[in-house]
């Protein structure tokens, strides 16, 4: 059936509304609507006149197919209605429904008709194929709890309507591409009854959309289309490129997919799953959550205020972050003075960088802030180059797991006292001390020290310093390099030559590289009650390895070759253990020295070689160096087969082969690679090199790893965040531009081994950036209670400032749709 298209705008929905009224009446008496006269009448006659059940339809579940066009029926109509009436006749009994299909539009101002089906799919081929009355029709049907699915084109139908826009979440750009292209799409929700079958990444050929706005943040996106495994065209939308989405809209709820462009789509096994899924949640058959990444669902608000003049009564120089399983958060300060304190830069002075590093504990109990301790740290020497700064000073803070009956708090801290000025060497220790859990004072004389190492501090930075535990009670600590990159123009930090009294301080195959030395690693003890700690096993080495003449290994070594692992974190559910390292320098890569600077995240599932300062990313090498001349270049690195042949090195000269990490990014962008010669080689040409995760980017950068989020079915909490982002790994970046502020998925399959992210999506309108947002991200940790703490370091270096804070992100969503009460069969789908 083919109608002439009815060309007038209806921006707004309340004159559509309001002129359907009286035709509704007139139509249910049996006239013609397009010769009907609008008659007024009240609101409360037009809800008489529908007649529309609340929601539509019932156990007997029905669902109508429309497929009017203004121009030529589309060749996927008969597919399309073919593939729905097969889908709602096989399956699970309690999955079932009728299909009804039909072109005509009149079906929507005959309310007792309209009020039988429980979804309404509009599997139509574009332009204005409803008159306002028609339209206001299906209006009421939404606004009576009905469903909607929209399929392909049906973005091209009512192009004159806001609220169709709204509907189907997105309009297509007039530019979208054309032709059959096959391409990958990502699915992000596992949990949606429409995607939680699919593939990860779903290859498939179909007609690709590009949308005049992204949905994104408005609705809820299940599945996105990667741009990179096809071409799309002057009008691309970029790395965030909706496909599938849903929302709760108007009272009732709508569920668009782009896919369906061709008739042999709806022959797939896979896309029929695709739209079952999303029928059982329209024709309210199954529960689904389709707020759990619109934007306005959460809430992030400032919980501590700024410090007081000359104090720092909130909230020291933020750098670490922990909470308690009773909700209290407990952060660090790294040390950096406030504006009115003196900072000591001269090493003949006893106070050079003497610096308190801060403990606080915010109670949201109570909503006040106490300052549990104060330790005296070596770690404030305010800026400068990486010969005067220092990063050193309060870097990590961790709980017991017990820590609700003993109170144990574990701190990793350079302390001033055990500094040696001559040499310019100092300590790092990790101790454990006790809190007063009815004050949240720390009793700084109950300190053990479990564990401490030396580490130069003639140069910055990069000190590492955070920690976690795993399920079996196993204590989780990064431990930066602190070697500088700068006297190898900012790549492999491998130059040898520079020292102070004998002391490398530019050459990471000393410290990272080293498997005798606790210094750019992450290592792994069992803390004893004695405040002692045992090895456990499956760490790298044991510590008595016989290789090359024995007592060339640390046992406390679960991972070697990271740069600045500021922030790790461990899945309990998995035992994986996440971690981000910032890289070095170089701002571009070298044709003679290898990769750009690349910061990293890498899931890590079991005892390895993370590379540096040999291979970065998926095992890109550096060029080696040595003496005489370290200007002068020598051989690539071999990342299968590394060699450790500093004459710094204390350790093993044959290391570990080398894993291949989960997500690199640069200023160039992300996951970076080249074209490799027959030896493996990168070509490391800008303009030889293929994003392999374009959606990050980095240039000022600094990686902060976040949490894998663990929903809890049983908590009462309100501010909980949804089951949605259960297993999904969130990722970071101090600076709030171009870099990762994402949730990431990854593939059990290939986790550990270096295989990329599955799908990413932003987080940056969640946890807003900008300069009243969460500018400068030094930490994230969710809570017991599901909500997410999330610390603020300010807008200065080495010090707090006003915009220094501890911030605390909730979810206010509410619960999956429909109601349980009003699911359709009570034997519902699940």
């Amino acid at each position: 059936m083919q109608r002439t298209p009815h060309h007038r705008s209806r921006s707004r929905r309340g004159l559509a509304a309001a002129v359907a009224a009286g035709a509704l009446t007139v139509s249910l008496l049996g006239q013609n609507t397009a010769d009907a006269k609008p008659q007024p009448v009240d609101a409360q006659s037009m809800a008489t006149t529908l007649s529309l059940p609340s929601p539509p339809g019932g156990a007997n579940v029905k669902v109508l197919v429309f497929h009017a066009s203004a121009t030529d029926e589309a060749p996927t109509v008969d597919a399309g209605i073919a593939a729905i009436e097969k889908i709602g006749l096989t399956g699970p009994e309690a999955g079932r429904f009728k299909t009804v299909a039909t072109d005509d539009p009149g079906v929507f101002t005959n309310g007792k008709q309209l009020g039988k089906y429980n979804a309404v799919v509009f599997l139509t081929g574009g332009g204005d194929v409803l008159d306002p009355e028609q339209e206001a029709g299906l209006e009421a049907y939404m606004e009576a709890g009905g469903g909607f699915l929209g399929i392909h084109d049906a973005a091209r139908t009512e192009p004159y309507s806001d609220w169709f826009t709204g509907l189907v979440g997105a309009r297509p750009a007039a530019d979208s591409p054309t032709a059959v292209q096959r391409a990958t799409v990502e699915i992000g929700d596992r949990q949606h009854p429409a995607t939680k079958n699919l593939p990860l990444e779903w290859k498939r050929p179909d007609r690709w959309l590009n949308w005049t706005k992204n949905p994104s943040g408005d609705v809820h996106t299940v599945a996105r289309v990667r741009e990179i495994t096809y071409k799309p065209g002057a009008g691309a939308n970029g790395w965030d490129h909706p496909v599938s989405w849903c929302r709760d809209y108007d009272g009732g709820r709508s569920f668009y997919t782009a896919m369906g462009g061709t008739v042999d789509s709806f022959a797939e096994t896979d896309f029929r799953d695709h739209l079952r899924g999303a029928l059982a949640w329209t024709t309210r058959i199954s529960r689904a959550d389709c707020k759990a990444t619109i934007t306005s669902n959460y809430k992030a608000e400032r919980v501590t205020q700024p410090n007081q003049p000359g104090q720092n009564d909130q909230i020291g120089e933020p750098h670490g972050l922990v909470v308690a399983p009773d909700g209290r958060a407990l952060y660090i300060g790294r040390g950096g003075a406030d504006s009115s304190k003196p900072v000591v830069t001269d090493w003949n002075d006893p106070n050079v960088g003497k610096g308190l590093g801060q403990i606080h504990v915010y109670d949201p109990k109570t909503k006040k802030v106490t300052l549990a301790g104060e330790l005296t740290v070596f770690g404030n020497k305010g800026g400068g180059d990486e010969l005067v700064k220092v990063e050193e000073g309060l870097l990590g803070i961790e709980l017991d797991p017990d820590f609700e009956t003993n109170g144990w708090v574990y701190l990793h801290y350079t302390p001033h006292s055990k500094i040696d000025r001559d040499k310019q060497m100092a300590v790092r220790q990790v101790s454990r001390f006790t809190l007063d859990l009815a004050t949240n004072k720390l009793d700084l004389s109950s300190e053990k020290v479990l564990l401490h190492w030396p580490v130069q501090i003639h140069s910055c930075c990069h000190a590492g310093g955070g920690m976690a535990w795993d399920s079996k009670g196993n204590l989780y600590i990064a431990a930066g390099d602190n070697n500088s990159s700068g006297f190898s123009d900012g790549y492999s930090g491998n130059n040898p030559a520079p020292n102070y009294k004998g002391v490398s301080f530019a050459d990471a195959r000393r410290t990272a590289g080293n498997t005798n030395n606790l210094n750019g690693k992450i290592l792994r003890i069992h803390p004893e009650d004695d405040g002692t700690y045992t090895l456990p096993e499956g760490n790298l080495f044991t510590g008595k390895e016989p290789d090359e003449g024995g007592g060339k290994t640390r046992g406390e070594i679960y991972v070697m070759g990271v740069r600045n692992p500021a922030r790790i974190s461990v899945d309990k559910a998995t035992d994986t253990l996440y971690a981000g390292w910032v890289g070095p320098d170089a701002g571009a890569p070298s044709t003679t020295w290898g990769p750009a600077k690349y910061d990293t995240f890498s899931a890590i599932t079991k005892a390895g070689n993370h590379g540096w300062p040999y291979c970065m990313g998926n095992k890109q090498p550096y060029r080696d160096r040595n003496l005489p001349d370290p200007s002068k270049p020598l051989g690539w690195y071999d990342c299968d087969h590394p060699r450790n042949e500093s004459p710094n090195n204390d350790g093993l000269v044959n290391l570990p082969p080398i894993t291949s990490n989960t997500i690199w990014y640069s200023p160039q962008g992300g996951g970076v690679d080249y074209p490799r010669d027959a030896n493996g080689i990168p070509s490391y040409k800008v303009e030889d090199q293929k994003q392999l995760l374009p959606w990050l980017k980095g240039g000022g950068q600094a990686t902060m790893n976040g949490p894998v989020y663990r929903y809890d079915a049983a908590s009462t909490s309100a501010d909980k965040w949804p089951s949605y982002w259960d297993g999904k790994w969130f990722v970071g970046d101090f600076y709030d531009d171009t870099q990762p502020r994402h949730a990431v998925l990854t593939d059990p399959k290939t986790v550990g081994k270096g295989g990329l992210p599955t799908h990413a999506e932003s987080l940056k309108k969640i946890i807003p950036v900008g300069a009243d947002g969460i500018r400068n991200l030094m930490d994230w940790k969710f809570a017991p209670d599901g909500s997410l703490y999330v610390l603020d370091y300010g807008r200065g270096f080495f010090t707090s400032d006003s915009k220094s804070a501890l911030w605390r992100v909730t979810y206010k969503g509410g619960e999956p749709t429909p109601a349980a009460a009003d699911l359709a069969r009570k034997a519902a789908v699940q």
